[in-house]
C-alpha cells in the first residue's frame, strides 16, 4: 500500500471513520489537499474493500480498513511519545520522524516500545493509542469549528500534522487547554477565543479549528 492511501486511512481514522461518516470536505481540510484529489483516491480505497462512499452522506472505514488504521495510527503514535518522552523532541517535530519509523515496525517491535513506555493512553497531540488488537476508547469526534459562540470547551486532540501542530505550537495552545469561543469571523475568517486564565484573544484560523477538537468545558469563564 502507498505511503499516500495510508495516510488517507490515518486521516479517516482521527476523524472518526470508524464510528460515523466522514466528509470529503474534513479530509480535504485534513491532509490539505483539493477535494477532487480525495474524490480519486476514496473511490480507489472503496475499490480495495477498505472504506465506504456514500455519496452526499460520506464515507466510512470497512472493518478491513479500520484494522490497517489502527494498526498504523498505533505505530505512530507510540513513536511520536517516545522522540517526545525519551528523547526529548520538540512538540510539533516528531511527525515526520514518526512516519519513517511506523512503516519499519514489526508487530514485535511495536509490543516492545508499548511496553517501555509503559503503555501510554495517548500520543503528545493528545490521539488515543489503539491496543495491539486494535482496540481503543471512543474519543469526541467534535471539532472546534462546530462550538458555539459563548461556549467553554476543553481541547481534546490535534491532527498529526506538523503544519498545524507548529501553528498550534505559536499560539501556546495544547491538548487539555480549556478555552472560551468568543465569535467566527465570517466569510470562513478565523475563529476568536480566549484561553483560560489570560485576557488576549487568539484568533485560531478556519483550517485549524477544523483540526483541533473539543469536548465539553469543565468550567465556565
Amino acid at each position: 500500500m502507498t505511503p499516500m492511501k495510508e495516510d488517507y486511512l490515518k486521516i479517516i481514522f482521527e476523524l472518526g471513520g470508524s464510528h460515523k461518516k466522514v466528509s470529503n470536505k474534513d479530509i480535504s481540510l485534513g491532509l490539505g489537499i483539493a477535494a477532487g484529489s480525495v474524490t480519486e483516491m476514496v473511490s480507489k480505497l472503496s475499490d480495495e474493500g477498505l472504506v465506504v462512499h456514500e455519496p452526499y452522506a460520506g464515507i466510512s472505514l470497512t472493518e478491513k480498513g479500520q484494522k490497517y488504521a489502527a494498526e498504523l495510527v498505533r505505530k505512530h503514535r507510540l513513536w511520536e511519545t517516545f522522540l517526545v518522552d525519551k528523547l526529548h523532541y520538540n512538540f510539533a517535530d516528531v511527525h515526520s520522524e514518526a512516519e519513517v519509523l511506523e512503516h519499519q515496525t514489526s508487530d514485535r517491535l511495536a509490543t516492545a516500545l508499548d511496553n517501555f513506555l509503559q503503555h501510554p493512553q495517548a500520543c503528545p497531540h493528545g490521539g488515543v493509542i489503539p491496543s495491539a488488537s486494535g482496540q481503543f476508547p471512543d474519543v469526541s469526534h467534535r471539532l472546534l469549528a462546530d462550538a458555539n459562540d459563548g461556549e467553554t470547551v476543553q481541547l481534546e486532540r490535534f491532527l498529526d500534522n506538523h503544519e498545524l501542530l507548529t501553528y498550534l505550537e505559536e499560539l501556546k495552545l495544547r491538548p487539555n487547554d480549556t478555552v472560551k469561543v468568543i465569535r467566527h469571523e465570517p466569510f470562513e475568517g478565523p475563529l476568536v477565543i480566549e484561553k483560560d486564565g489570560e485576557d488576549t484573544p487568539l484568533n485560531v484560523s478556519y483550517k485549524a479549528s477544523h483540526n483541533i477538537f473539543i469536548k465539553a468545558g469543565n468550567s465556565d469563564k
